[in-house]
């Protein structure tokens, strides 16, 4: 009697826990067809930038200026952070000064023009047995010796006029410049604090257009090249939605073996400024 009791009671939990499933999967299946097809297929991946560059000065110095804040808009080319360059700018003038002043090349110019006419002045001597071969030796030396300094005081002034170039340029080297149109993400320094060439001073991002690397399965890598569109769509809880259409830059050659993928690199226009980093999923 005791045996007959608890085998119905095992049936009858069976036959609970068999309604309790059937109910869960009702549900999971109403909610998996309520969901967008493109947010339960495609490859998930997260948006970067397409240009994200941290600037350092090449030489110690003082944080002089700052131009911009974090947040704004920059153009390529304008300057963003300025080292405190006062004494070097004196060394520009000095060199520049040095590099534009030709006084030793007329000085040799002008020794090796009377070397040249005692020499003639000398040989005509010689010719009438006025002066030794020995003298006119010595003139030709001068001349030769004049000549030398000439070319001497030339080549220094092309050496002064490289200093000067090269002076320019460690002074242009002070001052931050942004290579891209993009946006000020983030300054580590302040006005008045030293820093060494290995500090990091500013970051500035582009994020028009956006990247995505998609890691893409091999079997379908193989159909892709540069140029075929993609759709990328948020994958976040709540915030699916349609980013818009990429087009494929970039199909890697080299396939991850562990995950048997290839890496896709896919470009988004993004005048809405969406910021990067966000999960999407994208679609071929």
């Amino acid at each position: 009697m005791l045996a007959t009791r608890i085998i119905g009671l095992i049936v009858v939990l069976g036959l609970a826990a068999g309604g309790w499933a059937g109910s869960r999967g009702t549900g999971a299946a109403s909610g998996s067809g309520g969901a967008s097809p493109s947010a339960t297929s495609g490859i998930r991946a997260i948006t970067r930038p397409s240009a994200d560059i941290i600037q350092s000065f090449v030489q110690p110095g003082r944080i002089a200026g700052i131009h911009f804040k974090e947040g704004d808009a920059v153009k390529a080319g304008q300057a963003l952070v300025q080292q405190d360059d006062a004494a070097e700018q004196v060394l520009v003038a000095q060199l520049r000064a040095q590099s534009e002043d030709i006084t030793q090349i007329r000085a040799s110019d002008a020794s090796l023009a009377q070397k040249k006419v005692d020499l003639q002045k000398l040989e005509k001597a010689a010719a009438n047995n006025a002066a030794t071969a020995l003298e006119v030796e010595h003139a030709q030396l001068d001349v030769t010796i004049a000549q030398l300094s000439l070319d001497l005081a030339r080549f220094e002034h092309e050496q002064a006029g490289r200093k000067y170039q090269e002076q320019k340029i460690r002074v242009e080297n002070m001052q931050l410049k942004s290579p891209i149109d993009g946006y000020v993400e983030k300054i580590d320094v302040e006005v008045g604090e030293s820093v060494n060439t290995n500090t990091e001073v500013i970051r500035v991002v582009q994020i028009d257009p956006l990247w995505i690397d998609a890691p893409v399965p091999l079997a379908q890598a193989t159909d892709l090249k540069v140029g075929m569109t993609a759709r990328v769509e948020l994958a976040e809880s709540g915030k699916r939605g349609s980013i818009g259409e990429g087009r494929i830059s970039f199909v890697g050659t080299v396939a991850d073996a562990a995950s048997g993928t290839l890496r896709v690199r896919i470009e988004v226009p993004n005048k809405a400024r969406r910021p990067a980093g966000e999960h999407v999923l994208v679609s071929f």
